[in-house]
């Protein structure tokens, strides 16, 4: 996992083509203007996500893990705190759903604050829990998916 300031983002264009150019993309646009939804950046292999939602506690939520997708996660507006804990040993509460490239797990060791003008970086490794808050709050968030 990796979290820092969008302005920052040249630090991290090291760790692969793909993400340099998710975060570049980040970067350069104004993510205000957009309708909520999926749009191809690359077709499958990379494409975002534009979500407003209202953040919940952390008990109504579930850390999630993808196998085919990296997250890059940015916050367009509000903050929210995202859970992490690394892929050991834990179980999860469903079956991996190969469709949805998605799996659920309980718990967090540790909680990040995401704050607007933030990213951060999720890879198959990283459980991650977003979308959470003592105090329900509007968020607009931004995940560039890329596949591996």
């Amino acid at each position: 996992m990796v979290a820092d300031r969008i302005e920052n983002f040249e630090k991290y264009t090291g760790l692969s083509e793909k993400i340099a150019a998710a975060l570049k993309y980040l970067y350069e646009n104004d993510f205000q203007k957009v309708s909520p939804g999926r749009y191809a950046i690359d077709g499958d292999d990379m494409f975002f996500i534009v979500s407003d939602y209202q953040t919940r506690k952390a008990n109504e939520c579930h850390l999630e893990a993808h196998q085919k997708y990296i997250d890059v996660q940015y916050m367009e507006k509000g903050e929210e705190w995202i859970g992490y804990a690394p892929l050991e040993n834990q179980v999860p509460l469903c079956p991996y759903n190969d469709e949805t490239d998605l799996a659920f797990f309980e718990g967090a060791d540790s909680f990040i604050k995401l704050k607007k003008g933030m990213f951060a970086i999720f890879f198959p490794e990283d459980l991650h829990m977003p979308g959470t808050a003592d105090v329900s709050s509007p968020v607009r968030k931004v995940v560039v998916k890329i596949k591996i």
